[in-house]
């Protein structure tokens, strides 16, 4: 299973707040039938709109720890939200609240979603502009964030954060990891044996 205890890479400042599911993928591409080659159409009318948004800034393009506003990832509870910010190469966010169901549906891709206070993301922001190469570390272990000499304490909903630590945030690989359990439940079972 994949652990994941730290996330290590540059920044993206974007610090605002309300960021609904189709500003960050439009629900154009919804109709997508598998979740590839939406990385690049992230925020994308947003990115029309302003083309001094962060992910259309040469500097920011390789970053993978975005850094966001208040109740990041509101609307509706589309799976493809954090698809794209994952395949844009997207591998943390630090913002001061998420919605809910964007939080979990991070979790479940294995992209650690922490909360700091308005200071400390205002703070990171500030420095990730001043220096596109500072690298951010979030840490599961310790809960914090850690950029050049700025670090600041994080949270998380801790069964979240026990997934990603013990590696259980990845359904397939547990599913896998049982497969002799569930093939025997599978034998046992009479109407399954009229399928082999």
């Amino acid at each position: 299973m994949n652990e994941i205890k730290q996330v290590k890479g540059t920044g993206v400042p974007l610090l605002l707040d309300d960021i609904d599911t189709d500003r960050i993928i439009p629900a154009r591409f919804l109709r997508c039938v598998t979740f590839d080659g939406l990385g690049e159409h992230a925020f994308e009318d947003d990115r029309e709109q302003d083309p001094k948004h962060p992910f259309n800034n040469a500097r920011y393009q390789s970053g993978s720890v975005l850094v966001a506003g208040r109740n990041f990832g509101c609307g509706s509870s589309r799976e493809h939200a954090p698809q794209s910010l994952m395949r844009w190469g997207i591998n943390a966010i630090i913002a001061q609240s998420f919605a809910e169901i964007f939080f979990g549906n991070c979790t479940a891709l294995g992209v650690p979603t922490v909360t700091a206070s308005a200071e400390a993301t205002e703070k990171l922001c500030k420095m990730i502009e001043a220096d596109p190469q500072l690298e951010i570390e979030v840490d599961l272990e310790k809960m914090q964030v850690t950029a050049g000499d700025f670090s600041c304490p994080v949270e998380t909903v801790a069964s979240s954060r026990d997934a990603l630590l013990s590696g259980q945030w990845d359904f397939l690989s547990l599913l896998l990891e049982n497969k002799p359990a569930i093939q025997q439940t599978a034998d046992s079972l009479p109407y399954m044996k009229q399928f082999a």
